[in-house]
């Protein structure tokens, strides 16, 4: 089968921290990728990454889709409803689950994702009060293999890459970026875009000095954490 690992990349899965392989909409499965060499011709909606090892600087330029490149496909999705992200496996507890959306006005192809139009549709940080703790969004995902998000539902219709990304801070001053993108057609009357303060470039929505990004969860005595970048937009 196309999405099928050989035997001899078998190691490599098992070691490895995961990334999105799949993702569910309106019912239906679209296939990401899920080897560690590009398919030739791969019939998927997902950017296809060269590998999901973690990305550690904000700033490197992997980080607008794990260096994934245009999809051939594309998925429909009717604003208001939901894109679930589904994760193969995923081995850390620490850090924030963040879902960002850029619009693609010119088409897939022509769209590289690097000016400042990315803003955030959902994000999960912790939920508890113990930084040292299995209270995140990660160790929801590390649970259940799958992130459920809605599309906003006045979201004006359009192409757009939707980018899941786990941030893993299970290592002091050491965060560890595991960002994957799709291709999404979203249709609806919806006339809402963003701006301001929600919009940012990716890389460096955020310094590496961030709070968020280089947190120290085993020696901080804060008992909240705040996601790196900006605010969810809603519609």
């Amino acid at each position: 089968m196309l999405f099928t690992l050989p035997l001899l990349l078998a190691p490599a899965l098992v070691a490895a921290h995961g990334a999105v392989t799949s993702y569910i909409i309106g019912g239906t499965t679209y296939p990401g990728y899920q080897g560690f060499s590009p398919v030739s011709g791969a019939q998927i909606i997902q950017r296809q990454w060269p590998d999901y090892n973690p990305i550690m600087t904000v700033t490197d330029a992997k980080m607008t889709c794990n260096g994934g490149t245009s999809a051939p496909l594309s998925a429909t999705v009717a604003a208001g409803e939901n894109v679930t992200a589904v994760w193969s496996q995923w081995t850390h507890q620490q850090g924030p689950v963040m879902v960002w959306m850029y619009p693609c006005e010119s088409g897939f192809s022509a769209c590289d994702g690097k000016s400042q139009k990315w803003f955030k549709i959902d994000q999960m940080g912790l939920f508890g009060t113990a930084l040292n703790s299995v209270d995140w969004g990660t160790a929801l995902v590390m649970a259940t293999l799958e992130w459920s998000s809605k599309i906003p539902a006045s979201l004006k219709a359009g192409d757009y890459l939707i980018r899941h990304e786990l941030l893993a801070l299970h290592q002091a001053n050491t965060p560890q970026f595991y960002p994957e993108c799709a291709q999404l057609t979203v249709t609806g009357s919806g006339t809402a875009s963003p701006s301001g303060s929600y919009l940012t470039s990716i890389p460096a929505y955020a310094a590496q000095s961030d709070p968020g990004v280089t947190i120290d969860i085993y020696s901080s005595t804060a008992t909240t954490y705040t996601p790196p970048g900006p605010a969810v937009w809603t519609g």
